[in-house]
């Protein structure tokens, strides 16, 4: 399974690019879950108010799904960054 999780950041955030390093430190983690294989990200390159900032893409078995939405990582996600973002879109997909 593919997992994107697509996120605008708030237009109050000033150094999105400091932002994303640190986003792309703590998803560099998430393959240690067992049956995550992969994670790649994603920087917008055209910066515009109807674009998104960043793209997640994460593969792995339908049933990590909820190991994903329980881990520490996925908590740390959504405590430490969700406070930055204006829109989520998550799509899954075979």
């Amino acid at each position: 399974m593919t997992h994107y999780i697509i996120v605008k950041f708030l237009d109050t955030v000033s150094n999105k690019e400091e932002l994303i390093n640190q986003i792309n430190d703590l998803f560099s983690h998430a393959t240690e879950i067992p049956g995550i294989q992969q994670v790649q990200t994603f920087s917008s390159c055209i910066d515009r108010a109807n674009r998104h900032d960043l793209m997640i893409k994460m593969i792995f078995e339908p049933d990590t799904l909820s190991v994903w939405d329980s881990s520490e990582i996925h908590n740390k996600w959504k405590d430490d960054f969700g406070k930055y973002l204006a829109a989520k879109t998550i799509f899954d997909c075979n």
